[in-house]
């Protein structure tokens, strides 16, 4: 376990570091309007309030840095037309920034609502693919990019840390060290022959955020037996009380 626990110290900010595994495949997804490319359809690899990471897997895409790009957000469900701008372009990847303009920015949090989180999540636990899961990882919880779940078990079977991942918000409980939130200020990803992993890198808030702590407790309340058995929801939000 010693790769999933990292600790970086700088003279400006604590960061950690955390590695996780990652799910293949994402039903959140960007339709642009418009572009000279044949392929216009994106995966979605992060969303916020404030924006958005875009993939396009083979490339082919004609955005540069500065360009607008509008389009709709498919997640389940719902959906969210959007307005943007490009902010910058790396191979693939595609980082778009809100617009704020004509109250868009209530519609965004209003699509990311919990109750969207909560219809869309999978447990990922109970999934029959072929994924290779950390030994001590007992239970996942996964709503495409916005939010995810971890928890984590000793070897004698009794929980060890969880991990909540709420945009680019950080929550976590360990065993003997207790809470600490934070935000992700940077995801790459940790592809080899075996196995396909995201590493995490967010800055540690000197305190814990108590509106990242509520919003944690928030959607637990929400998340039914199907996908997080009651002992342990309820271990949880008793160690987020705590």
């Amino acid at each position: 376990m010693e790769r999933h626990l990292n600790l970086i110290k700088t003279d400006f900010e604590q960061t950690e570091k955390r590695i996780f595994p990652r799910f293949p495949f994402s039903y959140l997804t960007f339709k642009a309007d418009s572009t000279s490319s044949e392929r216009n359809v994106f995966e979605i690899k992060d969303i916020s309030y404030t924006g958005m990471q875009l993939c396009l897997k083979d490339g082919g895409h004609d955005f540069t840095p500065g360009r607008q790009i509008n389009g709709t957000v498919h997640w389940q469900k719902a959906s969210l037309d959007t307005i943007g701008t490009v902010k910058w372009v790396s191979g693939s990847r595609i980082g778009v920034e809100f617009s704020s303009e004509n109250d868009f920015d209530k519609s965004v949090k209003n699509f990311l609502s919990i109750e969207n989180m909560v219809d869309s999540l999978r447990p990922i636990h109970n999934f029959s693919l072929e994924l290779e899961m950390p030994a001590n990882l007992k239970y996942w919880l996964r709503a495409d990019g916005p939010f995810e779940v971890f928890v984590w078990r000793h070897n004698d079977g009794e929980l060890s840390r969880f991990q909540v991942l709420m945009m680019e918000n950080f929550v976590e409980w360990e065993d003997g060290v207790g809470v600490k939130t934070g935000r992700i200020i940077s995801k790459r990803d940790l592809d080899t022959p075996l196995i396909t992993e995201d590493e995490l890198v967010f800055s540690v808030d000197e305190g814990v955020n108590g509106e990242m702590i509520s919003m944690s407790l928030e959607i637990l309340k929400n998340i039914g037996p199907e996908f997080l058995p009651t002992e342990a929801n309820e271990f949880l939000r008793m160690k987020l009380h705590s």
